[in-house]
């Protein structure tokens, strides 16, 4: 069942958004086991746009975002603000009161603005002055960056980084692919055409059943070696965090269910190492200098066939 619903949302996108099914369906898995997105491509792929209709058929709120150097924290968050009816300050929410944010180029911020979100992704609450508020569930954070640019931004830093949960790179499509929305784009794209797929109660029980999908001793020990041997590793200057691990071992049950197992594989871990741990690396001047492995992802791809699996 949770297979026809993940095929249902990715035909529901693929109205508006053409050759996106791999990614809608990371973001599915991520929203299943409470986790956020960062949305790395060039302007123009449609980051935007899958955001949106993503939200759509799912039935959730939607806010929108566009992050500039001079915004403030109490743009995202919200603040107080004066009642003079009532002669008291009040709490006004901010946008982050939502249930899908698209924090649109969020590494155009100052890092104040950018931390202004890290309590509300790790503890889904907002505390201002002393006042805290819970956020709505579920509650996912669509962070997207433009990799080409450099002036005027403000790189995330490695907290920030550490509270998404997956990093996905939106690519160039294939010349079918952009030969069909260049055709679809004739006329005008209508989100409306976008339908509801589920109900918040069946999304609700989606997210129950990721909890209950079974993990046994041997794959949380097969993290633990993954996690000592990228630690390890001459060409790292910083590896996964425990925060990092956990959260790939939720992405797996994610992905189990969407398979329709009640349990977690190694092709679980092995299938979504790469997008959740790889941004959370930094790589040592010592393995760009001896012309050893040069990006995250080969580290990940030979640590993983060096550690052996459970049978």
């Amino acid at each position: 069942m949770m297979d026809s619903i993940a095929t249902r949302i990715s035909d529901q996108t693929g109205k508006v958004v053409i050759g996106r099914e791999a990614e809608t369906r990371l973001i599915l898995e991520c929203l299943l086991a409470k986790g956020h997105v960062l949305l790395e491509g060039v302007p123009g792929v449609s980051k935007t746009l899958l955001a949106r209709a993503f939200a759509r058929c799912l039935g959730l709120e939607f806010k929108r975002v566009q992050f500039t150097p001079d915004m403030l924290p109490l743009d995202i968050v919200g603040g107080f603000v004066y009642n003079q009816v009532k002669s008291e300050f009040e709490f006004k929410r901010g946008p982050v009161f939502t249930n899908i944010l698209l924090a649109d180029e969020i590494n155009r911020a100052p890092p104040k603005v950018q931390s202004a979100l890290l309590e509300a992704m790790q503890e889904l609450q907002v505390t201002v002055e002393g006042h805290t508020e819970s956020l709505p569930a579920p509650m996912l954070v669509l962070g997207t960056e433009n990799p080409v640019e450099f002036q005027g931004v403000y790189p995330l830093p490695e907290g920030q980084l550490d509270r998404f949960m997956m990093k996905v790179v939106f690519t160039y499509q294939t010349v079918k692919a952009e030969t069909d929305v260049l055709r679809r784009n004739l006329g005008e794209l209508d989100l409306s055409q976008v339908q509801r797929v589920l109900e918040p109660a069946e999304l609700k029980r989606l997210v129950s059943e990721v909890q209950n999908i079974r993990v046994s001793d041997g794959i949380l020990a097969y993290l633990a070696n993954l996690a000592r041997e990228m630690r390890g590793d001459v060409r790292l200057e910083l590896g996964p965090s425990p925060r990092a691990m956990v959260q790939l071992l939720h992405c797996a049950r994610a992905r189990a269910a969407l398979e329709g197992r009640a349990f977690v594989t190694p092709d679980d871990i092995k299938a979504r190492a790469t997008v959740v741990l790889a941004h959370r690396f930094r790589l040592g001047r010592g393995a760009l200098l001896k012309g050893a492995a040069t990006t995250p992802s080969q580290v990940i791809a030979e640590v993983l066939q060096k550690v052996e699996p459970p049978r």
